[in-house]
């Protein structure tokens, strides 16, 4: 069902983006175009078109499957925001790429969790193992993090929010920590011991938090702080009145209604 709307965004959606690209005027100032992962990223906006329209607005949505493009697209103005990212990623990205992009308001958590692989308990680890984990800067380090509170490896004290597979002090198991594009993890369920998975992605591959992972981050630790899904928009737009209105409905107690009770635990909302 949920790959069936991602899919459904994507076309219906991608058709009405192309459409009009003149001068900017009151009836672009009704229209808000924003780029989106497709799970649970995409799923929350259509739940939040009805109230917007409500409110005179129209949200236009297109879902983009990797993590360059939707930062691209509004760095050049072709979209008004996007919904896909965290603020630690979003630092990492402004950094290496000279964008201007800045949080307009944090909407939801998503846990990160380790999941069976070939192994269904974490106990069941051996020597010479391997683990996949998410490869960009800040998920790696997160993702390494959570195998660290789950006594599988030692990282090197300071590491934290940077730590790569080079800051690992301790592996008594001698694992093999194998670095995917997010994506790419859970499609290699069958050959790693184990995975580790941002949120949306455990989601695709029909993870629940709460009956499939292993283990994960808790909601009240710092991490729910840390890494807060929000809307980032161009440096400047963040006080837009579309942009205000866009994140107030994303913040309402009916998108947070929704998100309790469609994504068991693996989406959160952020107060």
């Amino acid at each position: 069902m949920k790959k069936f709307l991602a899919v459904l965004l994507t076309g219906a959606v991608a058709v009405s983006v192309l459409g009009g690209c003149g001068g900017k005027g009151s009836a672009d100032d009704k229209v808000i175009k924003v780029a989106a992962s497709a799970t649970p990223h995409a799923e929350i906006l259509e739940q939040a078109k009805p109230i917007l329209e409500e409110k005179g607005y129209q949200l236009e949505v297109t879902v983009f499957d990797d993590y360059v493009q939707p930062n691209e697209v509004v760095e050049s103005g072709d979209f008004d925001a996007n919904y896909f990212q965290h603020i630690p990623y979003l630092d990492s990205f402004n950094a290496e790429k000279g964008t201007h992009l800045v949080n307009a308001g944090g909407i939801h958590y998503e846990p990160f969790g380790i999941y069976p692989g070939t192994k269904g308990n974490l106990s069941d680890v051996a020597e010479g193992d391997s683990i996949a984990v998410p490869n960009d800067t800040t998920n790696e380090a997160r993702a390494l993090l959570l195998l660290q509170d789950n006594g599988l490896i030692t990282l090197k004290d300071g590491a934290g929010l940077e730590a790569t597979v080079n800051d690992i002090e301790e592996n008594t198991y001698q694992l093999e920590i194998v670095e995917l594009e997010a994506a790419q993890v859970p499609r290699v369920v069958d050959e790693v011991a184990f995975v580790v998975l941002n949120g949306n992605y455990a989601l695709e591959a029909g993870y629940s938090v709460a009956k499939d992972a292993l283990a994960y981050e808790s909601s009240d630790s710092e991490a729910a702080k840390t890494y807060v899904n929000v809307i980032a928009v161009k440096e400047g737009n963040e006080g837009a009145e579309k942009i205000k209105a866009l994140v107030d409905v994303l913040k309402s107690d009916a998108i947070k209604g929704y998100i309790t009770e469609n994504y068991d635990g693996a989406v959160i909302p952020f107060a």
